[in-house]
């Protein structure tokens, strides 16, 4: 198992030797939070597509749409 500092060395390795402090930041947040959705998949804390759709149908009309 990787700790998570060889986990950001492997993946800044992979990067362009041109890219930009901003780049490496954008490329280990969206690591991050991918993992994070994927974490939260196998804990079970998922919406269905219906629950997502009533929110959503419930927001619009919060807000006069």
């Amino acid at each position: 198992m990787s700790t998570a500092k060889q986990e950001a060395i492997d993946l800044i390795s992979g990067l362009p030797d041109e890219c930009s402090l901003a780049d490496i930041m954008a490329e280990l947040y969206f690591k991050q939070k991918v993992e994070k959705g994927l974490n939260d998949i196998e804990e079970g804390r998922v919406l269905s597509h219906d629950d997502v759709r009533e929110r959503m149908a419930r927001w619009a009309r919060s807000i006069g749409q």
